[in-house]
């Protein structure tokens, strides 16, 4: 998968967006279903873009939308796919959309540069960016990488945290070379270019791999000195905060329904799933229905409601960040998350 990186660049572009992006909104009618505390008033407008095309992770929202969680919130909710994947956290700190789908350390990271966001849920409890090495490569753990080369996706906190791994593995992270290698992380490791790759998601380049014929084996990064940080984040605007926080919390309970939908009826929510794909962008059931079986455990923590977040989350995140030079100083993590959860 591709994922969004704040750079200087971005405050400068802010303005310079327009909201376009393929939507899809949903079908609700002007006036919420009978039945429940919002009938008879109109449902109110609130956007979401989501971080890439839509895809297993985003099952949660389409159930949230088709089942009428959304209506019977006082919601008319409209799912948009980013035209570029660096869009999402400019246009909510721009005021051009509500939500946005995210990465914890981004959002750290855009309050850096000063960028007025904020996660108000974890979606994705768990990284799902691993470092993988072919299964047959003989590579154990991150330390057997010295002499070795790493591709990852253009994004210098991929390096940093295939770095961690290394040191924290009992490893010299100097004697591993580091290679850009873009967008192509799966031709890369299955043309033997590199020895591994960072920027891959389990649930998606990992299930690739295998179905192509090039199995590899992941080595999550939690497990070496890179913070447990959440995947996916919902983020909203300073301003947004203040002026909707009503809305964006009728959201964030209405989506923790879809979600429940979802564990429920996995089958029932990937079919209606796939009447969403981008046409662009179409989606291989299989490898879907593979993904959500990943997703689903990283989505929920026994005790936790979805979308919960911990401070201690946020504050070793921002410390890990800080540490690799990838976070100013002066950025509270307390300022960058709130939660609406209930």
């Amino acid at each position: 998968m591709t994922k969004p990186i704040v750079t200087a660049l971005l405050a400068a572009s802010l303005f310079l967006l327009s909201g376009c992006g393929s939507s899809n909104s949903s079908d609700a009618t002007n006036t919420s279903d009978a039945g429940n505390g919002n009938a008879g008033k109109p449902l109110q407008k609130i956007s979401l873009m989501l971080d890439w095309y839509p895809n297993a992770v985003h099952s949660f929202l389409y159930a949230a939308q088709d089942e009428g969680y959304f209506a019977k919130a006082g919601l008319d909710v409209d799912i948009q796919m980013p035209a570029d994947t660096n869009d999402a956290l400019k246009l909510v700190a721009a005021g051009k959309i509500d939500l946005a789908l995210t990465y914890q350390p981004q959002v750290l990271m855009a309050r850096g540069e000063n960028i007025p966001v904020k996660s108000i849920a974890a979606i994705v409890r768990h990284p799902l960016n691993h470092l993988m090495v072919a299964a047959d490569s003989g590579i154990q753990s991150p330390k057997d990488l010295a002499g070795k080369t790493v591709g990852f996706s253009s994004i210098p906190l991929y390096e940093a945290m295939a770095r961690t791994m290394i040191k924290q593995d009992g490893g010299d992270p100097d004697k591993a070379k580091m290679v850009d290698v873009g967008y192509d992380l799966i031709p890369s490791i299955a043309t033997g270019k590199v020895d591994a790759i960072i920027g891959g998601f389990i649930n998606h380049e990992q299930l690739l791999l295998a179905k192509e014929g090039h199995p590899v084996t992941s080595l999550d990064p939690a497990a070496y000195g890179v913070p447990d940080y959440y995947e996916l984040v919902l983020a909203a605007s300073d301003d947004g905060l203040k002026d909707k926080k009503d809305l964006l919390t009728k959201f964030v309970t209405a989506a923790a329904e879809g979600q429940q939908y979802v564990a429920d009826h996995p089958d029932e929510a990937l079919a209606t799933l796939m009447k969403h794909e981008d046409k662009n962008s179409p989606l291989d059931a299989d490898i879907e229905k593979q993904s959500l079986q990943i997703l689903l455990p990283l989505m929920t923590d026994q005790g936790q409601p979805f979308g919960s977040q911990d401070p201690a989350s946020w504050d070793s995140v921002q410390t890990w960040l800080k540490d690799n030079s990838l976070l100013t100083t002066g950025v509270t993590a307390s300022d960058a998350y709130v939660n609406l959860t209930k």
